[in-house]
């Protein structure tokens, strides 16, 4: 594999001196911007080799690089060992980004190309930007892989379906009139819309073009006048192509998008999301046509769930919270007797989430940690990299599921063994963590990076930190990580509104050692009303019992064993009519009060 990934960066070097090119960049997505990706378009894979979800790439004449976060250090240390390309560690100390590694490796007058197709807008000029501050230029040459990569996939063909209306909740009708309201509020005429999850959203319609993510290859144009969906003819039904043009939506074919921009009337109003959409859709807008910039309405609105959606979710949480438990039980009665390897652990949650009502598939690969592989933040366990899994030391296992009431996202450590004064301190740090974001109580307008500090303020005070965010946006059957709204250290805008559905993750790695996550669903609320302001508050989703054997009791507060303890109550409450009188007795001693 190794000596392959260096051929083809040759065969882009070649490829890029025809071009007249001296560095080619590689963002590592799709035209949606996607973080899951069709086989078509896994570039990063393809050129360097690492498959971990985030990085770009950058090719020099002489050099490689691969940009990547705190998630995937070991993991790209591994995959690029003897690829002839350097890691470069993100929002590292002593670490360039991409634009300074080009201005630092190229001459003044050097040109840089890039795939139009495969960046965002704000990207683009970002770079463009900064390259020209050292006369350095950057051009928009297409797809330089795709004549190097022999046999490459092609797009995805599988057919669209309805996410029918007694989930969805909202008609499609509806949420394009609301749409269309938003659009007359900025003075725009229209909204192309590029994000995979925003069109699914909005045409209440999925697909399965993308592993994990139940979406479909396609753009649209929604305006007040007429509403346009560019797909593939071939994944629409003729019942359902029929349904949607009785509904006044237009069907035209995927590349068709580029003819219908640059035939827009002269001063028509375009409202795009420049973090969302690529810089060719950017390109083929006629100049006389006026650019609005700003957040994708329909990702505004979709992170925000209806009451319906939220029962919705309340439910798929209880069946996923019965294949959880059953996998405990599980794991309790087999270990040891049977072999286990992180990979088969995997495989079971796979299986037992698959039993349940209206199971899609899964919503991202399993993250399964025995030991020292927790440590490895985003792990992708295979047959062949597998622990074997014994009755020693922790077991992390983050995973979830896709089912057409709800997307769902849970960790768990559990303790396999007896365990050491310090995994038990580090575990009970960790969850305290947990706990004090679900307990916050904060005032309207306020932001992810604000609360972010309640994960970690334990942490800190033992000298303890993680690297990545505490909490993203989970959507409604469909992508696991939805924005716009984050819980982390880095500022985001956006602020945390009643209905919405975040991830709570606060962790812990010790490398070499073990990781310890515990991450529950949780879906925000309103609170009450005083004198001075209107407040909100966290509701949890997540059903699983917590390893009370991994837990120091005398390191929580009054406060943290009564959260623990109703919060055991209230899952007993709502999985024990769900399940046989064994499991429930399982379920009764996993829940007891500490």
């Amino acid at each position: 594999m190794k000596e392959l990934i260096r051929n083809r960066i040759g065969d882009l070097r070649a490829k890029m001196q025809e071009k007249g090119l001296s560095a080619y960049v590689i963002f590592g997505t799709d035209p949606h911007m996607s973080e899951y990706l069709p086989e078509r378009w896994q570039t990063r894979a393809f050129i360097a080799g690492f498959t971990g979800s985030a990085g770009m790439v950058v090719v020099s004449l002489d050099k490689a690089a691969l940009w990547t976060d705190s998630r995937y250090f070991l993991q790209a240390e591994e995959q690029l060992a003897g690829t002839g390309i350097d890691l470069v560690k993100m929002r590292t100390p002593g670490h360039p980004e991409p634009d300074q590694w080009i201005r630092m490796n190229l001459q003044k007058g050097a040109v840089a190309g890039i795939d139009e197709w495969s960046v965002s807008i704000s990207q683009f000029a970002a770079m463009q930007s900064s390259l020209a501050a050292s006369g350095i230029t950057l051009k928009e040459t297409g797809d330089l892989l795709d004549a190097i990569w022999n046999n490459r996939p092609a797009l995805p063909d599988s057919p669209v379906f309805e996410h029918e209306l007694k989930y969805a909740c909202t008609s499609r009708n509806e949420k394009i009139e609301v749409i269309c309201a938003e659009l007359k509020k900025t003075g725009a005429d229209m909204q192309i819309i590029t994000a995979l999850d925003d069109l699914a959203w909005t045409f209440n319609l999925r697909g399965t073009d993308v592993e994990c993510n139940p979406v479909f290859m396609s753009y649209a144009i929604v305006s007040a006048k007429e509403t346009t969906l560019f797909v593939n003819p071939q994944k629409i039904s003729t019942e359902l192509k029929a349904k949607l043009e009785s509904e006044g939506i237009q069907i035209k074919g995927y590349e068709e998008i580029t003819v219908a921009l640059q035939q827009l009337p002269a001063h028509t109003r375009v409202w795009i999301d420049s973090d969302r959409t690529n810089q060719a859709i950017r390109k083929n807008i006629p100049e006389q046509c006026l650019v609005v910039e700003g957040l994708s309405i329909p990702c505004r609105l979709k992170a925000i769930k209806s009451q319906g959606e939220i029962n919705h979710i309340r439910q798929a949480m209880r069946k996923d919270g019965v294949a959880l438990l059953e996998f405990l039980y599980w794991i309790e009665n087999n270990l040891g007797k049977i072999p286990v390897t992180e990979y088969t652990v995997a495989e079971k949650l796979n299986e037992l989430r698959a039993k349940q009502a209206g199971f899609k598939g899964i919503s991202f690969y399993p993250i399964v940690g025995y030991k020292e592989h927790g440590a490895i933040v985003h792990f992708h366990v295979a047959e062949d990299n597998a622990l074997p899994v014994e009755k020693d030391g922790f077991l992390l296992f983050d995973s979830g599921g896709q089912y057409l009431d709800g997307t769902t996202d849970t960790t768990r450590t559990i303790a396999l063994g007896e365990l050491t004064a310090r995994q038990k301190s580090d575990f009970t740090i960790t969850l305290k963590g947990m706990i004090s974001l679900t307990n916050a109580k904060f005032p309207v307008n306020t932001r992810g990076y604000h609360l972010d500090i309640l994960a970690r303020k334990d942490m800190w005070q033992h000298g303890m930190n993680y690297g990545h965010g505490t909490g993203h946006g989970v959507g409604y059957f469909l992508n696991v990580h939805e924005g716009p709204m984050s819980i982390r250290q880095e500022f985001n805008d956006r602020v945390i509104e009643a209905g919405m559905v975040l991830s709570n993750e606060p962790a812990f790695y010790r490398l070499g050692e073990y990781g310890l996550r515990t991450e529950n669903m949780m879906v925000c609320v309103k609170d009450e009303t005083t004198e001075f302001g209107d407040f909100l508050r966290f509701d949890t989703l997540t059903l699983c019992p917590i390893d009370a054997k991994a837990i120091d009791k005398s390191l929580l507060n009054q406060e943290e064993i009564e959260w623990l303890n109703k919060y055991h109550q209230w899952v007993y409450n709502e999985l024990a009519p769900m399940v046989n009188d064994e499991l429930k007795n399982f379920l009764k001693e996993q829940t007891k009060p500490i």
